[in-house]
């Protein structure tokens, strides 16, 4: 009867486990940003593909143009980051944010140490 017991506790603690492995977050997909900065807006499209904690991707921008980005994944926590020619210059661009949904997110943008802003995300 002890066995049986061990049984079904181990089992429906692997249940549990299971379940709230399920509700991990996962950005992969195409998203769209509004960007604002202390040096002026953007909507840049991003691609993002989840490994993991592992962030890849690619953004798409009118200031930046075409860039691959890598990142990180903790939680809710996304950060990812590419560098970017910005009127000759190198720029490290990095975004900093919170999934608030499965089709929403928010943050903080850095540019270079040279202008900092916030953004908003839509999943597409």
């Amino acid at each position: 009867m002890k066995r049986v017991l061990l049984f079904l506790f181990a089992l429906a603690l692997a249940s549990f486990a299971s379940a709230g492995q399920s509700s991990t977050v996962d950005v992969t997909g195409k998203w769209l940003f509004n960007v604002q900065t202390d040096a002026g807006s953007g909507t840049p499209t991003v691609t993002l593909k989840q490994d993991g904690e592992k962030l890849t991707g690619h953004y798409s921008s009118q200031n930046f143009g075409e860039q691959e980005l890598t990142g990180t994944v903790k939680g809710n926590d996304v950060k990812f980051s590419f560098s970017a020619d910005a009127q000759g210059t190198q720029l490290s661009v990095t975004y900093t944010g919170t999934v608030k949904s499965k089709d929403s997110m928010e943050g903080t943008v850095d540019i270079g140490g040279l202008a900092q802003g916030t953004f908003t995300a839509k999943k597409q």
